[in-house]
């Protein structure tokens, strides 16, 4: 089954391989051009801010990523070795970056949040040539550009979340990073001039933050201006200061800053572009949203490491009537289902596209399992109509209660609509004669009444849902969800913490 063509996109200059691989015209070659070609252009515009410490042009940015390249060099560096980027959000992380990239290596970057075992498997496993580390001076020495990579050359490992086993590093290449910065231009309908700024709050480590953001702005040569950590304060004031024009980050962000004393006298008038993905949004706060931030553009985009960022997008004009789904397939991507339910339509979402990755590294028996023919099986249950994406479930979180498929996230987005609910996640609980029963883990807003949430939540969800996806078991919890760096809700995580308070059920 394929997705109709139904894209509301700019599909101009679009060209099809003998693969049957859809594929932008006329785009740079690797990344390191795409930089040149900018800095040739703006070379004196603001290129980065780091919010609360330095900023630096483009011309400054290309000085400086060459002396880093100089650096990694003679520390024995040579085209195609692995340079780790161990760095917090911030100017050095960039240098780093692009150090890399203009020596030829194959940057990694690091998610900070791992545990030193984590660390070191994963610097193992790719074999790090160098580790770029916090506290430490960034390599430096003569200025130095190597010959530029081809199209199909490996420029970045982006090592999955490892929700489940070991993390894999996707093999992000050259074309990879170059076609979503694409996608996500005209996908957002952004302008192709440097007059705008974008708010980077979610890890650079993670492809949301580093493709469809940073190496965006890039491209148009705008100014991104990067949060070393997530403040909800200092978020809202970045927006005026720097007058924002492009804020993407995950639901979790929004919902705290909405929620944050000062939103209603911060002046988000400068925000034309909103876009929101990493995690499912609740259709409540797309709708908040749409009047919290009046002159902006919404759009949700979907995708994960393996598409290099988006493979969907759902623009605004679909934002109020559809927010439940994730979109449309971006201009050169191609979308199918596996083995869909003849009843329901849920089927195992494929992808195929120029920004699916090469694969993973060291690892061809899992890269042959998750692409197949070209298509990536993305794990993810979804239902296509008229071209338009809605992601039920992925499909180890899909809840088989008694031979009934309860999808967890149809379960979410009802009961986040509690007035009371700041965050919610849904899971199969064991029992041992339905299978699984539904288990409901949430997050009480400040101030709200614990001792009756509980029963308020599970009324709350028999007006909205049918019974046997109505939770069972409810567990509060008084800290955020966990979550890895992408912003998914570690669900495994969930399951294993037991604790449950079972709930009468009402019907």
């Amino acid at each position: 089954m394929h997705a109709a063509d139904h894209s509301p996109f700019d599909t101009s200059g679009i060209e099809v391989g003998a693969d049957g691989i859809k594929r932008y015209a006329g785009l740079p070659e690797n990344v390191v051009t795409l930089l040149q070609k900018t800095v040739e252009r703006h070379g004196g515009r603001t290129a980065i801010v780091e919010l609360g410490g330095a900023s630096i042009t483009y011309a400054e940015l290309w000085d400086c990523a060459r002396r880093v390249a100089g650096g990694l060099r003679n520390n024995g560096v040579n085209p195609g070795d692995r340079v780790a980027i161990n760095l917090p959000n911030g100017l050095d992380w960039v240098l780093a970056f692009w150090g890399g990239h203009l020596v030829g290596a194959v940057v990694v970057p690091m998610n900070t949040r791992l545990s030193e075992a984590e660390a070191d498997y994963i610097l193992a496993d790719c074999a790090a040539a160098y580790v770029v580390k916090p506290g430490a001076p960034l390599p430096d020495g003569e200025p130095v550009e190597l010959p530029a990579p081809g199209r199909t050359d490996v420029a970045a490992l982006f090592y999955t979340s490892g929700t489940t086993g070991r993390p894999k590093g996707a093999m992000v290449t050259q074309e990879n990073f170059v076609t979503t910065v694409e996608s996500v231009v005209r996908c957002r309908e952004l302008p192709r001039h440097p007059d705008q700024a974008t708010l980077i709050s979610v890890p650079l480590f993670h492809v949301t933050g580093c493709c469809s953001q940073f190496m965006t702005q890039v491209a148009l040569g705008g100014t991104s201006v990067i949060m070393p950590r997530f403040e909800p304060a200092a978020f809202l004031a970045a927006i005026p200061e720097h007058r924002i024009t492009l804020v993407t980050s995950v639901p979790t962000i929004y919902e705290l800053a909405l929620r944050h004393p000062s939103f209603a006298t911060t002046d988000v008038s400068s925000v034309r572009t909103l876009s929101y993905g990493g995690a499912p949004m609740a259709p409540e706060l797309v709708h908040r949203l749409l009047t919290a931030f009046p002159n902006a553009r919404l759009g949700n985009g979907f995708g994960l490491s393996e598409t290099t960022a988006m493979a969907t997008f759902l623009p605004h004009e679909y934002a109020a009537t559809h927010a439940d789904a994730v979109g449309f397939a971006t201009p050169v991507n191609d979308l199918r289902l596996h083995a869909p339910d003849p009843v329901t339509g849920v089927g195992e979402l494929l992808v195929r596209g120029s920004n699916v990755v090469a694969g993973y590294w060291g690892a061809p028996e899992k890269t042959a399992e998750t692409i197949v023919d070209g298509w990536l099986r993305t794990g993810d249950l979804a239902t296509i109509t008229d071209g338009i994406v809605r992601i039920v479930d992925r499909a180890k979180d899909m809840i088989n209660r008694g031979g009934e498929n309860v999808y967890s996230v149809e379960v979410e987005n009802a009961l986040a609509e509690h007035p009371d609910v700041v965050e919610v996640a849904v899971v199969g609980v064991p029992d041992p004669v339905m299978g699984e029963k539904v288990g409901a883990v949430v997050l009480p807003r400040p101030g709200a009444d614990v001792e009756n949430l509980v029963p308020s939540l599970v009324a709350f969800a028999c007006d909205r849902l049918a019974d046997f996806k109505t939770p069972q078991f409810v567990r509060v919890i008084d800290g955020p969800l966990p979550r890895n760096a992408g912003g998914k809700v570690l669900k495994t995580a969930l399951r294993d913490a037991g604790g449950w308070t079972e709930v009468v059920r009402l019907r």
